[in-house]
């Protein structure tokens, strides 16, 4: 079982252009999708895709829109009840799968909500293996909530409780790692050299630098983290090593939600014992296969490639 928070969800609408954007002017568009967004139900929609067991955890209003689209997801979810309708994040994609993104912040959570939140969270995790904390934080909170959350889920569960992973980043990524223990993050490039207060690499420079990066918080500060480089690839850094491979050539249709289904690839791979090089390569199969579909689509095993990815050790 994997539960999933995500704490600031979004209905995702995703604008296919026929040519690259042109800002100012007017252009047709192909096509609008609609998705279930937020990272915590992206990762939910690919695990339950691959046939594993998963709970989605989010606030949510009696009267929002959203819920049908949600529904019709097919994951189960815990919801808990709140005033405001979610945000709505517009992703604007051309041919060449050049994505620009529109995010709007979303309705501040009351004190007793983000408390119901933090109970139901508690509540769903009592059978879980992990429990993911994924995606931004809504305002009315603090930094520090998903570290509230953690210790709240193992006071509850003790060493019963779920190893728990974070995607998120900013304040809220710093304290957890300041605070948390995770068992996991998942950070991009740029996330990570903010959390670790070094200068974005060049291209050609961004696994060593992940490498390197990496290594400055695992496993003192947190017990492994997975970086995703997109096109490069991806960085996967624990106790006992760390691994890196490329990733395979695509057509790129929209990289909304790819590193949130390469999260769930690593999690699916785990649930079956791989090791870390196979949880590694999961990991970036299905964020690859998350950028050649259009929205923000959770990929299934039937949408993996078939490339060898090749790991190598660092």
């Amino acid at each position: 079982m994997i539960v999933t928070l995500t704490a600031n969800p979004a209905l995702d609408r995703t604008i296919t252009l026929a040519a690259a954007l042109r800002p100012g002017e007017v252009q047709q568009a192909l096509a609008l999708r609609e998705d279930a967004g937020g990272k915590g139900v992206n990762v939910s929609r690919a695990i339950a895709a691959a046939g594993l067991d998963t709970v989605a955890v989010l606030p949510i209003a009696a009267d929002d829109p959203y819920r049908g689209v949600l529904q019709a997801s097919g994951i189960p979810i815990r919801a808990v009840l709140v005033a405001h309708h979610v945000r709505t994040n517009t992703a604007i994609t051309d041919p060449l799968g050049e994505t620009t993104k529109l995010n709007l912040p979303g309705a501040a959570l009351t004190a007793d909500e983000a408390d119901a939140l933090i109970a139901a969270v508690v509540e769903a995790s009592g059978e879980a293996d992990w429990l993911v904390l994924a995606g931004s934080l809504p305002a009315g909170v603090a930094d520090t909530f998903y570290v509230d959350v953690i210790a709240a889920v193992r006071a509850r569960w003790a060493t019963d409780a779920p190893r728990i992973a974070v995607d998120t980043s900013g304040g809220a990524l710093r304290a957890v790692v300041a605070h948390g223990a995770a068992d996991l993050i998942k950070p991009n490039e740029d996330e990570l050299a903010e959390l670790t207060g070094t200068t974005k690499p060049a291209e050609k420079d961004l696994i060593a630098s992940a490498h390197v990066s990496a290594r400055r918080i695992v496993p003192d500060r947190v017990a492994a983290a997975l970086v995703t480089l997109g096109g490069a690839g991806a960085v996967l850094a624990t106790a006992d090593g760390t691994w890196s491979a490329g990733a395979p050539r695509i057509r790129v249709a929209s990289t909304v939600g790819a590193g949130d289904s390469s999260l769930a690839g690593y999690l699916i791979a785990d649930a079956s014992g791989a090791d870390a090089a196979d949880r590694l390569r999961s990991a970036i199969r299905y964020g690859a296969a998350a950028a050649s579909l259009g929205g923000t689509q959770a990929p299934a095993p039937a949408d993996l490639g078939t490339d060898a990815i090749p790991v190598r050790s660092l």
